[in-house]
């Protein structure tokens, strides 16, 4: 059994104190042993060191951290920063929630340090999507959690799991809809289900989807949302770019959504034209007007794509023939 009762206020003060001594004076690896020890038992002890007033056991906990993320230990590093958001919530909040992002980011992105220097660590794509969804649960709010959603989407789509990437994007858009990543979860929105379609002769749920988000996000960011105060110059800066090379991708992407839409109806209108007496009631009196209904939405879907020329020609074959 766990024994949860806090350490005793003046045991945890002279350890804290011994490992600080041994950090200052360049021997992390042995302070790390001692600050470590406050991951297994808590401690609301306080200390003044220098003029300097430290929380022992959060400060504990992010020097180790620290230590760890300097020695490459990534995964480790981010348990005792999240151990931190989760246990003391009166510690320095947004410094624990950006190491957060951070460590974490490093572990989805960047290459991982060799253990010992020559040992290889390999990434778990489910451990770096579960990271990344711990942080928007923590970091409840504008600056962290829009960024945590954004990294787990993309971290998503890259490890082939789109529904979870559209889980993520959907709870970006809708609990922080005023903040500058909105528009690049639209847009990804929008490629995510364009990848699903299939063809113009399969279900076209995805094809309608892909299309509405498509329109949303040149209607809703036909303005590049101004630089928010979490970001840097340069980072504002590669937004500036990125958002106009995906404006001219989302009108791309509107136009092929709309011709194979278009496609589908003219599809469905062959096929009512050849099979309908088969099903339809009152097929006699309605005549080639079930059809030419399909036609004219592929008409009006993609009015100069290729199957809305084929549509004008299959209504002036029914219009002569009729007549």
């Amino acid at each position: 059994m766990k024994n949860r009762k806090p350490y005793d206020d003046m045991n945890a003060q002279n350890w804290f104190k011994e490992a600080y001594d041994l950090e200052q004076n360049g021997r992390s690896n042995k302070s790390l042993k001692i600050y470590e020890k406050f991951s297994k038992r808590r401690s609301d002890a306080q200390l003044n060191i220098e003029g300097k007033d430290f929380k022992v056991g959060p400060e504990s906990l992010y020097r180790a951290a620290q230590i760890r993320e300097k020695n490459g230990d990534w995964s480790k590093s981010f348990d005792h920063l999240r151990l931190i958001a989760q246990a003391y919530t009166s510690y320095n909040f947004e410094l624990v929630a950006e190491s957060l992002m951070r460590v974490s980011e490093k572990l989805a992105k960047d290459k991982l340090p060799r253990k010992w220097g020559f040992i290889p660590r390999f990434r778990s794509g489910t451990q770096d999507r579960s990271r990344l969804n711990q942080i928007a649960g923590l970091a409840r709010g504008p600056r962290f959690a829009p960024r945590a959603l954004m990294s787990l989407a993309e971290i998503s789509i890259k490890d082939d799991k789109p529904e979870e990437a559209v889980d993520a994007l959907d709870r970006l858009v809708n609990l922080y809809p005023e903040n500058y990543l909105c528009e690049k979860a639209y847009f990804l929105l929008a490629t995510i289900y364009k990848d699903k379609v299939a063809g113009s002769s399969y279900d076209q749920g995805s094809t309608l989807k892909a299309l509405n988000f498509f329109e949303d996000y040149l209607i809703l960011f036909a303005e590049i949302s101004p630089r928010s105060i979490h970001e840097t110059d340069s980072s504002y800066k590669t937004r500036l770019a990125e958002t106009k090379m995906r404006n001219l991708d989302a009108e791309k992407g509107r136009k092929e959504m709309r011709q194979v839409l278009a496609a589908s109806k003219v599809e469905v209108g062959e096929y009512i034209e050849k099979f309908g007496k088969f099903y339809l009631t009152r097929w006699r009196e309605l005549g080639s007007e079930p059809a030419i209904q399909f036609y004219n939405e592929a008409i009006t879907t993609a009015p100069e794509s290729d199957a809305a020329r084929e549509a004008e020609k299959k209504i002036a074959q029914l219009r002569s023939k009729n007549d």
